[in-house]
Protein backbone atom coordinates (compact mmCIF):
# COMPACT_ATOMS: atom_id res chain seq x y z
CA UNK A 1 0.00 0.00 0.00
CA UNK A 2 1.19 3.21 -0.41
CA UNK A 3 2.46 5.66 2.15
CA UNK A 4 0.09 8.57 0.87
CA UNK A 5 -3.54 7.39 1.45
CA UNK A 6 -7.04 8.83 1.13
CA UNK A 7 -8.84 6.40 3.89
CA UNK A 8 -12.77 6.38 3.31
CA UNK A 9 -14.07 5.49 6.69
CA UNK A 10 -17.59 4.98 8.43
CA UNK A 11 -15.93 5.29 11.82
CA UNK A 12 -18.08 7.74 13.86
CA UNK A 13 -18.98 8.26 17.06
CA UNK A 14 -21.76 8.20 19.46
CA UNK A 15 -24.37 11.28 18.19
CA UNK A 16 -25.89 11.47 21.86
CA UNK A 17 -22.37 11.41 23.13
CA UNK A 18 -21.23 13.97 20.91
CA UNK A 19 -24.07 16.37 21.67
CA UNK A 20 -23.51 15.82 25.59
CA UNK A 21 -19.64 17.23 25.04
CA UNK A 22 -20.53 19.49 23.14
CA UNK A 23 -22.78 21.05 25.29
CA UNK A 24 -20.64 20.45 28.92
CA UNK A 25 -17.68 21.94 26.47
CA UNK A 26 -13.84 21.39 27.19
CA UNK A 27 -13.32 22.07 30.79
CA UNK A 28 -15.99 20.02 31.93
CA UNK A 29 -15.24 17.44 29.20
CA UNK A 30 -11.29 17.01 30.08
CA UNK A 31 -12.16 16.33 33.60
CA UNK A 32 -14.82 14.12 33.21
CA UNK A 33 -12.10 12.24 30.86
CA UNK A 34 -9.50 11.90 33.43
CA UNK A 35 -7.36 14.37 32.53
CA UNK A 36 -6.64 13.28 28.98
CA UNK A 37 -7.05 14.14 25.31
CA UNK A 38 -6.05 18.30 26.06
CA UNK A 39 -4.53 19.96 22.75
CA UNK A 40 -1.25 21.80 23.69
CA UNK A 41 -2.83 25.29 24.18
CA UNK A 42 -0.83 27.31 21.71
CA UNK A 43 -3.96 25.82 18.99
CA UNK A 44 -6.13 28.69 20.28
CA UNK A 45 -9.61 29.68 18.41
CA UNK A 46 -9.69 32.73 15.96
CA UNK A 47 -12.72 34.31 17.22
CA UNK A 48 -14.27 34.16 21.20
CA UNK A 49 -17.60 32.60 21.53
CA UNK A 50 -17.01 29.54 19.50
CA UNK A 51 -17.52 25.87 20.84
CA UNK A 52 -17.98 22.63 18.54
CA UNK A 53 -18.26 18.93 18.97
CA UNK A 54 -18.40 16.96 16.32
CA UNK A 55 -16.45 13.98 14.30
CA UNK A 56 -12.76 13.92 13.31
CA UNK A 57 -11.65 13.98 9.86
CA UNK A 58 -7.76 13.75 9.79
CA UNK A 59 -5.27 15.69 7.29
CA UNK A 60 -1.74 14.73 7.80
CA UNK A 61 0.66 17.46 5.17
CA UNK A 62 3.74 18.73 4.86
CA UNK A 63 4.64 21.99 6.09
CA UNK A 64 3.65 25.00 3.85
CA UNK A 65 1.46 22.59 1.20
CA UNK A 66 -2.41 22.44 1.65
CA UNK A 67 -2.85 19.96 -1.21
CA UNK A 68 -4.46 17.32 0.95
CA UNK A 69 -6.73 19.85 2.63
CA UNK A 70 -8.28 19.79 -1.27
CA UNK A 71 -8.47 16.51 -0.89
CA UNK A 72 -9.58 15.99 2.05
CA UNK A 73 -12.61 17.67 1.60
CA UNK A 74 -14.89 14.93 0.00
CA UNK A 75 -14.61 12.77 2.58
CA UNK A 76 -16.36 15.52 5.56
CA UNK A 77 -19.82 16.01 6.04
CA UNK A 78 -22.41 17.33 8.52
CA UNK A 79 -20.96 17.69 11.90
CA UNK A 80 -17.42 16.54 10.64
CA UNK A 81 -14.44 18.75 12.32
CA UNK A 82 -11.25 18.93 9.89
CA UNK A 83 -8.17 18.13 11.88
CA UNK A 84 -5.18 19.39 10.19
CA UNK A 85 -1.34 18.79 11.22
CA UNK A 86 1.94 18.91 9.65
CA UNK A 87 4.56 16.47 9.57
CA UNK A 88 7.07 19.12 10.90
CA UNK A 89 6.62 22.37 12.62
CA UNK A 90 4.55 24.83 10.46
CA UNK A 91 2.94 28.28 11.19
CA UNK A 92 1.50 28.84 7.42
CA UNK A 93 -1.40 30.08 6.58
CA UNK A 94 -2.58 26.76 4.46
CA UNK A 95 -6.33 27.47 5.45
CA UNK A 96 -8.42 30.58 4.66
CA UNK A 97 -11.80 31.59 3.44
CA UNK A 98 -12.32 29.89 0.13
CA UNK A 99 -11.59 26.38 2.01
CA UNK A 100 -13.98 27.61 4.55
CA UNK A 101 -16.69 28.31 1.98
CA UNK A 102 -16.55 24.92 1.22
CA UNK A 103 -16.51 22.88 4.21
CA UNK A 104 -19.52 25.07 5.21
CA UNK A 105 -21.55 23.73 1.84
CA UNK A 106 -20.90 20.34 3.48
CA UNK A 107 -21.97 21.46 6.89
CA UNK A 108 -18.75 20.58 8.43
CA UNK A 109 -18.48 22.36 11.77
CA UNK A 110 -14.83 23.46 12.01
CA UNK A 111 -11.49 23.19 11.88
CA UNK A 112 -8.54 22.36 14.52
CA UNK A 113 -5.43 23.31 12.80
CA UNK A 114 -1.69 22.51 13.90
CA UNK A 115 -0.36 25.40 11.46
CA UNK A 116 -1.36 28.86 10.56
CA UNK A 117 -4.84 30.37 9.36
CA UNK A 118 -5.36 33.52 7.59
CA UNK A 119 -8.50 35.44 6.37
CA UNK A 120 -9.53 35.46 9.82
CA UNK A 121 -11.98 38.48 9.50
CA UNK A 122 -13.81 36.66 6.92
CA UNK A 123 -13.83 33.39 8.62
CA UNK A 124 -15.29 35.70 11.09
CA UNK A 125 -17.80 37.03 9.60
CA UNK A 126 -19.22 33.83 8.36
CA UNK A 127 -18.97 32.21 12.01
CA UNK A 128 -16.57 29.52 10.59
CA UNK A 129 -14.75 28.16 14.08
CA UNK A 130 -11.01 27.77 13.55
CA UNK A 131 -8.52 27.18 16.35
CA UNK A 132 -4.95 27.34 14.98
CA UNK A 133 -1.30 27.65 16.15
CA UNK A 134 -1.31 31.12 14.18
CA UNK A 135 -2.68 33.33 11.94
CA UNK A 136 -0.38 33.92 9.22
CA UNK A 137 -0.97 35.46 5.32
CA UNK A 138 2.23 33.61 4.35
CA UNK A 139 0.83 31.42 1.04
CA UNK A 140 1.76 27.39 0.56
CA UNK A 141 1.84 25.65 -2.66
CA UNK A 142 -0.28 22.59 -3.62
CA UNK A 143 2.70 19.88 -4.40
CA UNK A 144 3.44 17.39 -2.13
CA UNK A 145 1.46 14.15 -0.84
CA UNK A 146 0.25 13.47 2.37
CA UNK A 147 -2.51 11.38 3.97
CA UNK A 148 -6.47 11.67 4.77
CA UNK A 149 -7.92 9.76 7.39
CA UNK A 150 -5.22 8.49 9.19
CA UNK A 151 -3.88 8.60 12.64
CA UNK A 152 -2.11 12.08 13.69
CA UNK A 153 -0.76 14.12 16.68
CA UNK A 154 -2.52 17.17 17.08
CA UNK A 155 -1.24 19.85 19.24
CA UNK A 156 0.55 16.77 21.18
CA UNK A 157 -2.54 14.81 21.02
CA UNK A 158 -2.91 11.38 19.64
CA UNK A 159 -6.44 11.78 17.43
CA UNK A 160 -7.66 9.11 14.83
CA UNK A 161 -10.28 9.50 12.56
CA UNK A 162 -14.05 9.22 13.63
CA UNK A 163 -12.71 10.58 17.73
CA UNK A 164 -15.19 13.67 18.91
CA UNK A 165 -13.13 16.72 18.88
CA UNK A 166 -14.68 19.10 20.89
CA UNK A 167 -13.84 22.93 21.09
CA UNK A 168 -14.12 26.20 22.94
CA UNK A 169 -12.28 28.71 24.16
CA UNK A 170 -10.42 27.30 26.77
CA UNK A 171 -9.03 24.83 24.06
CA UNK A 172 -9.12 21.52 22.50
CA UNK A 173 -10.12 18.41 23.60
CA UNK A 174 -9.87 14.85 21.49
CA UNK A 175 -11.92 11.89 23.18
CA UNK A 176 -11.57 8.31 21.73
CA UNK A 177 -14.45 7.40 19.76
CA UNK A 178 -15.41 4.04 22.05
CA UNK A 179 -15.03 6.47 25.25
CA UNK A 180 -17.48 9.25 24.02
CA UNK A 181 -20.62 7.79 25.74
CA UNK A 182 -19.17 7.36 28.99
CA UNK A 183 -16.85 10.10 29.17
CA UNK A 184 -20.14 11.62 28.68
CA UNK A 185 -22.13 10.37 31.16
CA UNK A 186 -19.40 11.25 33.56
CA UNK A 187 -19.76 15.09 31.70
CA UNK A 188 -23.21 15.25 32.73
CA UNK A 189 -22.72 13.81 36.22
CA UNK A 190 -19.62 16.53 37.06
CA UNK A 191 -22.46 19.23 35.31
CA UNK A 192 -24.88 18.21 37.96
CA UNK A 193 -22.32 18.32 40.99
CA UNK A 194 -21.58 21.70 39.96
CA UNK A 195 -24.61 22.85 39.94
CA UNK A 196 -25.42 21.68 43.48
CA UNK A 197 -21.91 23.52 44.26
CA UNK A 198 -22.70 26.71 42.62
CA UNK A 199 -25.95 27.05 44.21
CA UNK A 200 -24.23 26.45 47.87
CA UNK A 201 -21.75 29.62 46.94
CA UNK A 202 -24.53 31.87 45.64
CA UNK A 203 -25.67 31.12 49.47
CA UNK A 204 -22.04 32.33 51.07
CA UNK A 205 -20.58 28.87 51.45
CA UNK A 206 -17.16 29.00 50.94
CA UNK A 207 -14.83 26.64 49.05
CA UNK A 208 -12.59 26.16 52.08
CA UNK A 209 -15.42 24.39 53.98
CA UNK A 210 -17.10 22.92 50.98
CA UNK A 211 -14.42 21.10 50.03
CA UNK A 212 -12.74 20.91 53.61
CA UNK A 213 -9.77 22.22 53.35
CA UNK A 214 -9.21 23.89 57.11
CA UNK A 215 -7.27 20.57 57.95
CA UNK A 216 -5.31 20.76 55.10
CA UNK A 217 -4.07 24.12 55.55
CA UNK A 218 -3.56 23.55 59.16
CA UNK A 219 -1.50 19.82 57.70
CA UNK A 220 0.92 22.14 55.59
CA UNK A 221 1.32 24.28 58.97
CA UNK A 222 -0.66 27.26 57.12
CA UNK A 223 -1.68 29.18 60.08
CA UNK A 224 -3.84 32.59 61.19
CA UNK A 225 -2.55 35.36 62.79
CA UNK A 226 -4.03 38.47 63.80
CA UNK A 227 -2.34 42.26 62.41
CA UNK A 228 -0.75 44.11 65.26
CA UNK A 229 -1.70 47.57 64.63
CA UNK A 230 0.82 50.07 64.08
CA UNK A 231 1.59 52.37 66.53
CA UNK A 232 0.07 55.58 66.97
Amino acid sequence: MSKHVIVRTSRRPDPDAVAVLGKAGVATAHEAMGRRGLTHPVLRPIYPGARIAGRAVTVLSQPGDNLMIHACIEQCGPGDVLVVTTTSPSTDGMFGELFATQLAARGVLGLVMDAGVRDVSELTAMRFPAWSRAVSAQGTVKATPGSVNVPVVIGGAYCRPGDVVVADDDGVLIVPLEDAPAVAAAAQAREANEQAKREQFQAGVLGLDLYGLRPTLERLGVTYVDETPDPA
